[in-house]
This record gives structure tokens, C-alpha cells and sequence, in this order.
């Protein structure tokens, strides 16, 4: 896979297809390939015309591991995004964001407006401006030195989906920690691009799919019957959402 460096964080990516760019944003505890490929995203996309990049964010996958939690807000998160566009020489994208990929999405379609077409935020309702669970509890669980130590429900499924991901427990309880990893209020309200939320109707970890659309104006709301956080992201719903939003958006 290519990677590049900016700042002293490398970043590996994935770059398929050809046409107008799509930025794929994996969430917590996940990678490029967890989150897209293996769940079938690259093909619907590159067979529909469009030219598909992946990236594995600081903290995950084959990127460069932090252990301070100040490494790991959500601004610093979106620069890695940013540079990423401006290593491939890329002025604008279409993002598609999962969970913590949803915020990291969100956080550029506020503040870096210039270079997002459209953004569709997966996996996240109006817990994309709070915290689901207290950061120290899941820092806890990933700290422990064995997952029989976890008695904390929530912590405990970060834990097995951690591992299950071969990830860097430490480094992800160095983010967990991290209090700036949502997006304020007011900066999701100032968002004006072309906005999908996508979010299943069991899923109890994205928060209301209607108040986030509330808060964004002009926003489109996608709710999938039945499904929660964790089958939401390989959907066929949320594939054909995504690529009938890419197709409608100017």
C-alpha cells in the first residue's frame, strides 16, 4: 500500500478507480480494509465511476501510533485527511465517514468547506457532537491485561472489537482519553455542503439520525430498518445510499 508522511505521521492509503475522488474514513478501532474493503465498498464505487481512496488514521491499521492523548483531536485527525487530498493533489472530495470517520467527515465539511463536495456520515446520529461513553472506561478496557478483567459492558465491546482488529490497545486508549475527539454543536451547524446521514434504526451507539439532521441544514436522512452499529457499515443500503447521493449531489 502507498503511504506519505506530513508533519512526522505517516499514513498508508488505498488509491482505486478513476472519475471524481471519494474519500473513504474508517471509525475507532477499525483500518481501511476492516471498514471498506472487506465489507465489499470498493468495487460499487469504482465500477460506478468514481476513483476511491482509503486511508487507515493515526492510531490504526499501518499508520503511525501515538500514545498522548492531545495527538488524537479530532483537528489534528482531520489534518491527516486534509494532507492526504494535498499529497494526491486532489482540491476537492467526496467523504464518506463511519462512526469516528463520521466526526472526522463532519469536522472538515465545517472547516475546510473548499475542499468537500459532499459528505455522508455513516454509523453516526446526533452522538456525532457528544461522547457515547466515558473516555476512561474505554481506556480502562483497553488497558487491561487480559479482557477478563473488563467488567464495564461497553468497554468490554471495544476490547473485543479491538482485538479482533489486531489493533494497538494502547494507542487507542491514548484517543479514547482525548476530549476533543467530537464536533462541537456549532460547528456541525455551520455546515453547508451537501450532507447524507446514514444510520441504522437499532443503532444505539450513533444517537438520533433525526436530531443531527435537525442540526445540519438541507441535510438528507437515510435510516436502515434493523440494523445496528455494527452491520450498518457493510449494508447494501448504505452502499446504494451513498452512491445515489454522489449521483444526485451538483
Amino acid at each position: 500500500m502507498p503511504n506519505f508522511t506530513h508533519n512526522g505521521t505517516t499514513i498508508e492509503y488505498l488509491d482505486e478507480g478513476a472519475g471524481d475522488p471519494v474519500v473513504l474514513v474508517h471509525g475507532f478501532a477499525s483500518t481501511k480494509e476492516v471498514n471498506w474493503v472487506y465489507p465489499g465498498w470498493i468495487k460499487p464505487l469504482t465500477d460506478a465511476g468514481y476513483r476511491v481512496i482509503a486511508l487507515d488514521n493515526r492510531g490504526h491499521g499501518a499508520s503511525t501510533k501515538f500514545y498522548e492523548t492531545e495527538r488524537y483531536h479530532i483537528a489534528e485527525m482531520a489534518k491527516d485527511v486534509i494532507a492526504l487530498l494535498d499529497h494526491l493533489n486532489l482540491p476537492k472530495a467526496d467523504f464518506v465517514g463511519y462512526s469516528m470517520g463520521a466526526r472526522i467527515s463532519a469536522y472538515i465539511a465545517a472547516h475546510y468547506a473548499a475542499r468537500v463536495r459532499s459528505a455522508t456520515l455513516g454509523g453516526m446520529g446526533i452522538h456525532l457532537t457528544k461522547n457515547v461513553s466515558s473516555g476512561d472506561t474505554v481506556a480502562h478496557a483497553l488497558e487491561a491485561s487480559s479482557r477478563d478483567e473488563v467488567t464495564d459492558k461497553v468497554g468490554l465491546e471495544f476490547r473485543d472489537f479491538a482485538e479482533k482488529t489486531k489493533s494497538d490497545l494502547k494507542a487507542l486508549a491514548a484517543l479514547s482519553r482525548s476530549h476533543q475527539r467530537t464536533v462541537p454543536r456549532e460547528d456541525t451547524a455551520r455546515i453547508r455542503v451537501p450532507v447524507q446521514i446514514v444510520v441504522g434504526t437499532k443503532d444505539v451507539i450513533a444517537g438520533s439520525g433525526e436530531e443531527l439532521a435537525e442540526l445540519i441544514p438541507n441535510s438528507k436522512l437515510v435510516s436502515l430498518d434493523g440494523k445496528d452499529h455494527m452491520r450498518t457499515v457493510g449494508d447494501p443500503g448504505f452502499k446504494r445510499a451513498v452512491i445515489g447521493f454522489l449521483k444526485e449531489r451538483p
